[in-house]
């Protein structure tokens, strides 16, 4: 592999309706653009595989037309993971570092790691993120960064991303079968998180409401460390079926009109404005009212968001979220959804945009490609982790070494 062919990190997003892959250049100020390639997805269906051939040819068509753009082979990538198989497990190691108080050293850290990493799980799951949450020298909780610090005792306690292993392996077969080699397989809400959070949401808590085509995948971080993960079984196509039913449009027809015209708060939409509908069959196309667009959406987007504040209060994360919520991913566009988390959950929110890297083509910079965007600056940062300079010091150092799937 040449030098500059080692400097290109590439991202496949498997999504729900699009395949989509994304090629970066590491240069001496950050990530620059090079390519992307798109395909209709095939053959998955909420994250998970249902048909790997038809996967592995949207996989060849998204890679095909970024090689065209690229003008080389991409033979390897990062891939995100999602779904309804997707757990997210507390766990806690620590290791004795002696009879006298001594500093702690960096392999001590990575020792107590592994003793956390030890959980016991069922056959069919594997461990996809360790991420640590906090660390305990002898009686004093809450350190972030330990090394260097003087104890007996040091323990840690971490949020363990677990994921169906044959779920997992499904995906890096797929990318193989298509010519592609796996370099990590990463939880997709994570890699949304590094491209659409700011410092300040992290450490006030905040939760990523990652809205795909079929389902709504959580993230809570709150004082800058991962406290939940967790799924919600709706998603984009859910809001466009509606459509589909109540104003009897075919469904590539219900998702336009879904795009253009909808939005989520009825009363934001004037009383005398008309749409045109498509209708099925050969029958001529009618006009209606633009108000029955919002009569159809906006329970769902209610139930949607209900669903997401009853799943983070079960789980005891509702209120770390003192900086509210982002929605990012292609159903966080519909207009007045950041008006339903305000009245369902009473906490502030935003639309989350992927971080612009040099070069990338505007039509990227939006909230359906902040997965392949983060997916990037997670392999970026990584990749610094392990062999170039330490962006973010330590616990930058820890995620790359830690975090990483062992596919």
């Amino acid at each position: 592999m040449s030098k500059q062919d080692s400097n290109l990190l590439t991202a496949i997003d498997l999504g729900s309706s699009k395949t989509c892959a994304v090629v970066a250049e590491i240069t001496e100020t950050g990530l620059r653009y090079r390519a992307h390639g798109m395909a209709d997805s095939r053959g998955t269906r909420r994250g998970m595989i249902v048909d790997i051939d038809k996967v592995v040819a949207s996989v060849h068509r998204a890679v095909e037309e970024a090689e065209g753009i690229l003008e080389r082979p991409i033979e390897h990538a990062s891939v995100g993971v999602a779904g309804p198989h997707i757990r997210g497990v507390g766990s806690q190691g620590g290791i004795s570092l002696g009879s006298r108080p001594r500093e702690i050293m960096r392999e001590d850290v990575r020792m107590a790691l592994e003793k956390a990493r030890s959980l016991s799980l069922p056959d069919d799951r594997q461990p996809l993120h360790l991420l640590p949450q906090e660390y305990i020298v002898d009686e004093q909780t809450g350190v972030q960064d330990p090394l260097g610090m003087v104890g007996r005792k040091l323990e840690v306690r971490v949020h363990v991303v677990t994921a169906s292993t044959s779920a997992t392996q499904n995906i890096v077969t797929a990318l193989n079968k298509a010519g592609i080699h796996v370099d990590d397989t990463v939880f997709e809400p994570l890699a949304c998180a590094d491209a659409v959070l700011r410092s300040d949401e992290r450490e006030l808590g905040v939760c990523l409401v990652d809205i795909g085509a079929g389902s709504t995948d959580l993230l809570v971080i709150h004082e800058g460390s991962v406290q939940h993960t967790g799924f919600i079984p709706v998603g984009g196509d859910h809001f466009s079926n509606d459509v589909a039913v109540g104003m009897r449009t075919p469904l590539g027809a219900a998702d336009t009109i879904k795009r253009q015209f909808g939005c989520a708060v009825v009363m934001q939409i004037p009383d005398s404005t008309e749409i045109e509908v498509p209708s099925v069959g050969d029958r001529p196309s009618r006009m209606m009212q633009q108000r029955l667009l919002g009569e159809i959406l906006e329970p769902r987007a209610r139930e949607l968001m209900e669903m997401m504040r009853d799943h983070l209060r079960q789980a005891g994360v509702l209120e770390l979220c003192g900086a509210g919520f982002v929605l990012t991913g292609g159903g966080a566009r519909l207009p007045g959804l950041v008006d339903v988390v305000d009245q369902i959950l009473h906490k502030a929110a935003r639309v989350g945009y992927p971080a612009a890297i040099a070069k990338l083509p505007a039509d990227l910079a939006t909230p359906e490609f902040a997965t392949a965007i983060g997916l990037l600056l997670y392999a970026y940062r990584s990749r610094m982790a392990r062999g170039g300079p330490e962006p973010n010091g330590f616990k930058s150092k820890l995620r790359g070494l830690f975090a990483r799937s062992r596919s």
